[in-house]
């Protein structure tokens, strides 16, 4: 009896820190894992870093995570937050990240202004090219295009609402123009259903079967800062701020600049 009761006593110990190990192996993986979201004008230099910060970072993992700054697709940064999405760190347009720091939803005490990004435009590979150097050969390209696409983000919102207006062309324009919900305007402009197309250059630029004319002029150019936040929710502070450090360093500023955006100087 003895014996089979010391027996019966070691199984229930062995039971018990097994069953302990399994009910904090997640708590101690979601430690580890940090979610963070970019918008898609720092998507590519985002995935890039993101995996270097991994290895460089033994232990931890950053799940990445895609949507768009402003909007109203079920995907954007805004409506994610508002389903009580559990996010850590938050990549995304300037103004939109205070927006939310206004409501208190990100931390404002963390936010990092990474780098910049500049409106270009692109036709169609292989379709003719026109000049964007000056504020009249800017008109004449959206005149004379058949078909014109612009995001429903940061880069179209100025386009829609203040770009067409400066330049006297609203009506003309959108007539024949559209604004592009989530879907990347460069893929509209490769699949030949707008002849041309702006937006941010570092979201044009993986684009296949496109051909980027060039950025806007100075005197029209709406320069947008891509910054980083912290939820204020979040639950790995520590993480975040690491990983946040980690973008803004020296070391990530050569993969901005290869994306596509303009790297702030540190």
């Amino acid at each position: 009896m003895q014996r089979q009761s010391s027996l019966l006593r070691r199984r229930f110990v062995h039971s018990a820190v097994m069953a302990a190990a399994i009910s904090t192996a997640p708590l101690a993986q979601a430690a580890d894992r940090l979610v963070a979201v970019s918008s898609g004008g720092f998507a590519e230099a985002f995935k890039e870093l993101a995996v270097r910060y991994e290895k460089d970072t033994p232990g931890v993992t950053v799940d990445r995570q895609f949507g768009p700054s402003m909007g109203e697709t079920k995907q954007a940064i805004p409506a994610r937050l508002a389903r009580g999405e559990p996010l850590d760190v938050l990549i995304m347009v300037g103004p939109a990240l205070d927006k939310l720091i206004e409501q208190g939803v990100v931390d404002g005490a963390t936010k990092v202004v990474l780098a910049d990004s500049y409106i270009a435009c692109a036709v169609p590979a292989g379709a003719p090219a026109p000049e964007l150097g000056t504020v009249d050969q800017v008109k004449a390209a959206f005149l004379s295009a058949p078909s014109i696409a612009w995001s429903d983000s940061a880069s179209g919102e100025y386009i829609q609402n203040v770009l067409l207006k400066r330049l006297g062309i609203e009506a003309e324009v959108k007539a024949k123009g559209r604004q592009i919900p989530a879907t990347p305007v460069g893929e509209i402009v490769a699949s030949r259903q707008a002849a041309f197309g702006c937006q941010q250059r570092s979201e044009l630029q993986p684009v296949k079967g496109i051909r980027i004319v060039g950025e806007l002029p100075a005197e029209l150019q709406k320069i947008t800062p891509y910054a980083a936040g912290i939820v204020a929710s979040s639950r790995h502070r520590a993480q975040a701020e690491a990983f946040i450090r980690y973008l803004a360093s020296g070391g990530s500023a050569e993969t901005l600049t290869r994306s596509g955006l303009h790297a702030r100087t540190w």
